[in-house]
């Protein structure tokens, strides 16, 4: 039987953690990548648990270099990839003019430079596979608001670059889709709204409920949620899909 492999990016926690269990389930090998050590180390040991096998990267893919060197550890474990997810790239959520260049350069260098080359260094693999890109957007891509500009702006340079490459990958047999979720409820929103809370007179628990109740959602999405989309997106019953930008937020985004 020919070994299938999915490297996942962001896959430390959250969302990365959720997708990379969930492919488990269809791919012979995970490769999982991000900046700690150590919660990739708990990542690692789910996804084994769930059937697959698991090789461990622990790399910046804000640094220029990092890519290459994720995708040569994979060939040289694996031999091949057929699939590539990125997620990782947290970007602050800042307004808009008190936000520091460092802060933009930051975002911008691990979520859209960090998947744009780690893309372009996978794609002969994945052409010659014949496989498919994930890359992870935002519903806030749709409807940027000062409060988090450039999270908005970042997702927005997903969603063109993912069709931008998708365009490509007609020609070359690889699929390309974004993925645009709604809030999540990630060890990260938790974080958040622990911090938060206090600093205007709620508990976590009416904080949490005050967010999606303003967004007009019933209620946060699981990340387990997003990674069945993702799952399905690198699935072969997805294949004629390229070139899509999916949003799952709950009905968060009113607009058609």
């Amino acid at each position: 039987m020919t070994k299938t492999v999915a490297i996942v990016t962001g896959a430390s926690q959250g969302i990365g953690r959720a997708t990379a269990v969930r492919l488990a389930r269809d791919f012979s090998a995970l490769v999982l990548v991000a900046r700690g050590r150590e919660n990739l180390d708990e990542t690692a040991q789910l996804v084994r648990e769930a059937g697959a096998e698991a090789l461990v990267i622990a790399a910046d893919l804000g640094e220029p270099a990092a890519a290459q060197r994720v995708v040569d550890e994979t060939v040289s474990a694996f031999g091949r990839i057929d699939a590539l997810l990125n997620i990782a790239g947290a970007v602050p959520q800042i307004d808009l003019f008190e936000m520091t260049d460092a802060q933009w350069d930051g975002g911008l260098a691990l979520k859209l430079h960090g998947a744009r080359r780690l893309t372009v260094a996978a794609w002969p693999l994945l052409k010659a596979a014949k496989g498919s890109v994930v890359l992870m957007s935002g519903n806030s891509a749709v409807f940027p608001k000062a409060p988090y500009a450039a999270v908005g702006t970042i997702n927005a340079a997903i969603v063109a670059l993912a069709k931008a490459f998708s365009d490509r990958g007609i020609a070359d047999g690889v699929q390309v889709n974004s993925v645009l979720p709604g809030p999540v409820m990630t060890g990260r929103r938790q974080s958040y709204l622990e911090h938060w809370a206090p600093l205007h007179g709620m508990t976590v628990e009416e904080a949490a409920a005050k967010f999606p109740e303003e967004a007009g959602i019933a209620r946060y999405g699981a990340p387990e949620e997003i990674a069945e989309l993702m799952a399905f997106l690198v699935s072969p019953g997805a294949k004629w899909m390229t070139g899509s930008a999916l949003r799952m937020d709950g009905g968060e985004v009113k607009s058609i």
